[in-house]
């Protein structure tokens, strides 16, 4: 992913801290590729769900099938049986269908004829979205949104670096020489080292007073729930392990504020008018909120 390096970053730490990843821009930009790159990279699973207008739940979980040879029903599963799944133009199927991925999102399984099926271990989704074509799209609702870690946009490349993808192109596409660098089983196991990356007291202070910000800005009519909280936590202790370090420091929630925020609030009508869009009000109230900050020689 050539000049891609943040939003590379942004979807390990979503990997590492056990979420999931909403990709919206427009087509062409590399986001399908950003998936299968990951899932190369680690070895994993990978299924790729493309939402149509006409695509039921059965589709995406998997559907019991009777087997006369049998004489029983066997379970056929879905796409969703996967270890890094890519759900591709999410806001093209119906709410019903949108709805299939929430138990699995959640809770990392799915029920099917009454019976609780785990997925997985691990289990990690990224979604892609157009923003831009509405017509024939299903808007994810709140509930949906919120079950995702992060949402992130991948903008167009530079001159320089679009030049190097046109070079890179040319020849064997480069998806095809990504070899695992990590197994599974590492995978997992950094992941628990990942969670026990501390957060002092005052750091954490720090994420609610964000959080108690958007719900008191005039500009936004539904804040952040402390279920955006627990995800700025996670996210953020993901990126300290990232850059080697045992502890969250306030830089580390300030760079994933506005990726971990933007997509649970609601603005107010007339912000958005304005053409102010989530990320910069949560960018503003980063600014204006006051920074954590110990003496030397403290804990």
């Amino acid at each position: 992913m050539i000049g891609k390096r943040d939003v590379a970053e942004l979807s390990v730490v979503a990997l590492l801290a056990g979420g999931h990843v909403l990709l919206e821009d427009v087509p062409g930009v590399g986001k399908t590729m950003m998936v299968r790159a990951l899932a190369r990279s680690v070895g994993a699973e990978f299924k790729r769900i493309q939402f149509t207008p006409d695509l039921l739940p059965s589709d995406v979980i998997g559907v019991s099938i009777y087997s006369p040879k049998e004489m029983e029903f066997q379970f056929r599963p879905g796409p969703i049986m996967g270890n890094i799944v890519l759900a591709d133009e999410i806001n093209r199927t119906s709410p019903k269908t949108q709805s299939a991925l929430l138990e699995g999102m959640e809770e990392a399984s799915v029920t099917v004829d009454g019976r609780t099926l785990a997925l997985p271990d691990p289990f990690f989704v990224m979604a892609t979205q157009n923003p831009v074509e509405h017509e024939g799209t299903y808007p994810l609702p709140e509930a949906q949104l919120d079950r995702f870690l992060l949402k992130v946009k991948m903008g167009y490349p530079v001159r320089e670096d679009e030049v190097e993808v046109l070079r890179r192109a040319e020849k064997q596409p480069p998806i095809d020489r990504i070899q695992p660098v990590i197994t599974l089983d590492e995978l997992r196991d950094i992941r628990i080292r990942a969670a026990e990356v501390s957060v002092d007291d005052t750091v954490k202070g720090y994420i609610v007073d964000l959080a108690e910000s958007t719900r008191k800005s005039p500009d936004i009519r539904l804040g952040v729930s402390p279920r955006g909280s627990i995800a700025l936590m996670r996210a953020a202790r993901a990126l300290a392990f990232l850059e080697g370090r045992d502890y969250v420091l306030p830089d580390d929630v300030q760079h994933l504020a506005p990726y971990v925020f933007s997509h649970r609030m609601i603005l107010q009508p007339e912000v958005r008018y304005e053409g102010i869009d989530a990320e910069e009000l949560v960018e503003r109230i980063v600014t204006r909120t006051k920074v954590p900050v110990r003496r030397a020689g403290t804990r």
